[in-house]
């Protein structure tokens, strides 16, 4: 501690960046950081020139030191205040802290402690993080005013066990700046996302439980609240595996909705549930369904997609329920499936092979109609018969078949969009795909 005192005076105004993370251990070997601690002893002489706080403790000591941060700090532009991993309702925020003036502050990350989100002049913020706090707080009044008062923010991550409620109907506040938002709860995200206008080129991320709700409980009521969505051409949709997700992806932004705890049922994550976005200018559909489907519900989900030009089925049991949903013959009008098809990608269930007829006959059917592939990958262990391969060729003009042909899905960029431990660091973020898990992703 002399030594540190005299860092302290040779330093004279310079910033410093604190770090105090000590946690609870059993005995004897508790050393939980207390309002006692030796390094604390540096905190009265140094808030005037913190310019990063990172302060985690027991919620029973957090207590402690935060009734010591009183006093304004003018240069603070990141700040921790972290109780543990998981919700507490013992150590709360007020407007004592630092005097209630953060107005210079660029990145808060709060978790495991109860607050109503008091401050409100928070222009300079750009980063926000609430992980865990308690059932009855913050509100989503709470968090509106807070979002108001924090015109700048471009990261806004929410973990929350509980969503409240008790915002205006009419109430709708505009985050002009974002580029990335993520929900995670046990409750439906459409509450909070009701009041929140989503500007073009964010990326939004909704992870919630879905055994009691359905896709539509992790909307807005109205999507023109969804600016980042007013123009998607790419969907991506798993439905079967561990972990089943959605993503709408375009020039204005993302949208990307994955379960907390699957598996999930199928009346609540499957392409019916695309039947509510307009699929009219997809271009790529991505589709990943590690069991059987029927080809009507294929067909209903493609029936939109007018001007798709590349789709990708993956893990699929059955090869008939693909074909004959591209089938012309499945129109009751006979008019082609997805006119503007030009690419397929077929992966089928690993160790099966499978004879070409049924597509043989799609394909020729199609062309007969005008819409001729230029392009069918095909992914299965085994060969396929040659014969097979050159009939079909007479209807594509390109036709790829192995083990290991590109141009599959991979949903591997969508780990990171998990979010789901309250982490502080970003190494989610690696991926622009991040994910959010996905975070998360």
């Amino acid at each position: 501690m002399d030594k540190t005192r005299v860092y302290l005076e040779r330093s004279k105004s310079s910033p410093i960046n604190l770090y105090l993370h000590r946690m609870a251990h059993p005995p004897p070997n508790n050393s939980s950081l207390s309002l006692h601690d030796p390094l604390l002893q540096v905190v009265p002489r140094a808030i005037g020139r913190l310019k990063t706080l990172l302060l985690e403790s027991t919620p029973e000591n957090l207590q402690e030191i935060i009734a010591h941060l009183s006093h304004p700090a003018p240069l603070l532009e990141q700040l921790f205040i972290g109780g543990g991993s998981e919700p507490q309702d013992t150590t709360v925020l007020t407007t004592t802290l630092f005097n209630g003036n953060l107005s210079l502050l660029h990145h808060l990350h709060i978790q495991s402690i109860r607050t109503q989100l008091p401050w409100r002049n928070m222009v300079n913020l750009t980063s926000f993080a609430l992980f865990y706090p308690s059932p009855e707080e913050p509100s989503i009044t709470h968090l509106l005013d807070f979002f108001e008062g924090a015109p700048h923010l471009l990261d806004i991550r929410l973990h929350l066990t509980a969503s409240s409620t008790g915002a205006q109907d009419d109430r709708l506040v505009p985050l002009p700046c974002l580029k990335r938002m993520a929900i995670i709860g046990e409750t439906p995200s459409s509450p909070l996302l009701d009041h929140l206008l989503i500007p073009a080129g964010a990326k939004l991320i909704t992870r919630g439980t879905f055994h009691d709700s359905t896709i539509e409980d992790h909307l807005p009521r109205s999507l023109d609240n969804l600016k980042n969505l007013s123009n998607f051409t790419t969907i991506r949709l798993s439905v079967g595996g561990p972990r089943p997700y959605v993503r709408l992806t375009g020039p204005n932004g993302q949208f990307y909705i994955v379960p907390v705890a699957p598996p999930v049922s199928t009346n609540h994550l499957t392409v019916d549930s695309l039947a509510q976005f307009d699929t009219s200018g997809i271009e790529r559909f991505d589709l990943d369904h590690h069991n059987s489907m029927y080809s009507e519900a294929l067909y209903q989900a493609l029936l939109p997609m007018k001007n798709l030009r590349t789709l990708t089925l993956s893990r699929f049991t059955y090869q008939t329920s693909v074909t004959w949903a591209l089938h012309p013959n499945m129109c009751p009008s006979n008019d082609v499936i997805c006119p503007k098809l030009e690419e397929l990608v077929l992966v089928f269930a690993t160790g099966r092979v499978f004879y070409l007829e049924g597509l043989i006959e799609t394909a020729a059917t199609r062309a007969s109609r005008g819409a001729k592939l230029s392009t069918v990958r095909i992914v299965v262990q085994g060969e396929l018969d040659p014969r097979s391969v050159l009939e079909l060729r007479k209807y594509v003009s390109h036709v790829e078949h192995g083990p290991d042909v590109g141009g599959t899905t991979d949903d591997s960029d969508d780990s990171d969009d998990s979010d789901s431990d309250g982490d502080s660091d970003d190494s989610d973020d690696s991926d622009e795909d991040s994910g959010d898990s996905d975070e998360e992703e």
